[in-house]
């Protein structure tokens, strides 16, 4: 009967609680996002599923070594890699590899709209500090609005690093939502007439352009945010072994196999860092709403700054507003929703390719924002 008993004591039905059951839920709403509504599956089913292994309830602190904060245990091994920021630099390895700049380099003046986009980033890091949060944390809470998951795991990992599993939460949940949340800032922001601009066709870009890019990419950039080296570094290393034309195979591997080993382990640890005695807090949830603020704020700054570049462009130059909401760093999801966007106006009018150039230069920007964060805020001295 000892025995017994001591095995009821283990079982999850022993130990479950109300937040056990409120974070299962929330992991069944991730996994029926990704598989019904097909909202980046590819990110939120690995989430949702490790939000279900991080709350199987069971008796903690008995040396079973089973939990994802039980030193010694498999889950726990796997995340060190969030916790030291090993896996962005990876993920940002394969990106580089597997994007093509050359919607950017025919047209480098939409680099501003992947930067006027940031301004989510920057406001969110000032409200957050006035809820009282402290300036690393606001940082890192701030770094939502980018809509880049890999830069706000990064980020927090360096100055938050108790916010990590709300951060990334957060970031994957909305960069999935980008086809709910940005239309309607889009259609807010804008008219009819700007919505059916037409842009002229970008020029070709030679491949010596495409070679010399990802160089003086990394020396520009990170003269600018050192503390961006590590992500901004592996994005430009990834896209020189793509554009360079001889180390196909390398490419091949870090745009594909690499990448998607890597968003497998960072997907269900994350997931599996919610646990709900450590997750489900106040706290957490004003991180989404800030979350929420910092990318509609982002995706109106895109747009609106686009508005303010027509005032100074003419004839065919024009753009059309609706590519500035494509300045977060949600690729290629952003630019798909501009395109869907114009051929509901226009069935005519494509404008994905122009999407992809502020949607690309987002990427740069919002990890760019993350160095500058870093050298502002980490104490060296």
């Amino acid at each position: 009967m000892e025995g017994l008993e001591q095995f009821i004591r283990f079982t999850g039905f022993a130990n479950i609680t109300i937040e056990h059951c409120i974070m299962m839920v929330i992991a069944l709403i991730f996994i029926y996002l990704a598989i019904v509504k097909e909202y980046e599956p590819l990110l939120l089913i690995p989430i949702g599923f490790g939000i279900l292994i991080g709350n199987i309830p069971f008796l903690e602190n008995v040396g079973m070594q089973i939990g994802i904060y039980e030193e010694g245990s498999v889950l726990n091994y796997l995340y060190y890699g969030v916790v030291k920021g090993i896996y962005p630099p990876l993920i940002f390895l394969g990106i580089g590899a597997m994007t093509d700049f050359s919607a950017l380099l025919s047209n480098p003046r939409l680099m501003l709209l992947g930067a006027a986009a940031q301004v989510g980033i920057f406001i969110t890091f000032m409200a957050a500090m006035a809820l009282g949060f402290s300036q690393e944390q606001a940082a890192a809470i701030g770094i939502i609005g980018g809509a880049d998951g890999p830069t706000a795991i990064f980020l927090s990992s360096k100055l938050a690093p108790e916010l990590i599993g709300a951060i990334a939460i957060a970031a994957y949940s909305y960069m999935a939502l980008v086809p709910v949340i940005q239309p309607p800032i889009i259609k807010l922001l804008t008219t009819k007439e700007e919505r059916v601009i037409r842009m002229k066709p970008p020029r070709a870009v030679s491949k010596l352009e495409k070679i010399i890019f990802p160089i003086v990419g990394l020396l520009l950039t990170t003269f600018i945010s050192p503390g961006a080296l590590p992500l901004l570094g592996m994005l430009f290393f990834g896209n020189l072994l793509k554009e360079s034309g001889v180390t196909r195979r390398l490419a091949d591997t870090a745009s594909k196999s690499l990448i998607d080993i890597v968003t497998i382990l960072l997907g269900l640890t994350v997931g599996a860092s919610t646990q709900a005695t450590t997750f489900l807090t106040p706290q957490s949830i004003l991180i989404f709403f800030l979350g929420a603020v910092s990318f509609m704020i982002a995706t109106a700054g895109g747009v609106i700054f686009a508005k303010v570049m027509n005032l100074f462009l003419k004839g065919d130059n024009k753009l059309n507003p609706m590519i500035g909401a494509a300045g977060v760093s949600a690729v290629p999801d952003s630019a798909r929703v501009v395109q869907h966007l114009g051929v509901q106006e226009d069935s005519t009018n494509y404008l994905l390719m122009h999407a992809m150039a502020p949607n690309v230069s987002g990427v740069i920007g919002s990890a760019v924002a993350a160095g500058i964060l870093m050298g502002f805020l980490l104490n060296v001295f």
